[in-house]
């Protein structure tokens, strides 16, 4: 059975959680902390720059730990993806 993953507008990219780690100066260790998950599945994620082959749970995971740490998440809409402080 092929597992393929169809692209989601939510989907955030390896480069973006690169990006936001950074900018809450958090290191792989907290986020797989917070999020609940292994430190070895945070570093698969940001290896790409793209989509990620991490499980939609996982993805979801992280995604909620840096929002509840205070950013937000840019989609794409013609300037790229991206990720900044919420106001």
């Amino acid at each position: 059975m092929i597992n393929s993953k169809s692209y989601d507008a939510n989907e955030i990219t390896g480069a973006q959680i690169r990006a936001a780690r950074a900018l809450i100066r958090w290191s792989a260790k907290e986020l797989a902390k917070a999020a609940g998950i292994g430190v070895a599945t945070v570093s698969r994620a940001e290896v790409e720059d793209g989509t990620t082959s991490l499980t939609s749970a996982n993805l979801k995971a992280i995604r909620l730990a840096l929002e509840t740490a205070g950013l937000e998440f840019i989609p794409e809409n013609g300037g790229g993806v991206g990720v900044r402080f919420k106001k």
